[in-house]
């Protein structure tokens, strides 16, 4: 099976060590916001790709894991106006 997601999670966080613990954990929001809104993408375009190929179901659940993934989104967003007010 063709993996057309080439994506590594390894990150070097260890670069950003010169950072406040504040400015960290904004960069890392913004980052995992990014992040799932490219997977959220992805999930959309192989739920078309599915659905395009007779397997509307699988596609239903890619949708549903694209609004997921979103759904954290607000989480992470929330958190980073949390961060401002405290």
């Amino acid at each position: 099976m063709a993996d057309d997601h080439h994506h590594h999670h390894h990150h070097d966080h260890d670069s950003q060590a010169e950072l406040s613990f504040d400015e960290k954990i904004e960069k890392m929001l913004s980052h995992w916001i990014k992040h799932n809104e490219d997977h959220a993408s992805n999930y959309r375009n192989w739920a078309e790709k599915a659905k395009a190929n007779g397997k509307a179901k699988a596609g239903l659940f890619l949708e549903e894991a694209a609004e997921m993934s979103l759904a954290i989104n607000e989480k992470f967003e929330a958190a980073l106006v949390a961060l401002s007010g405290e």
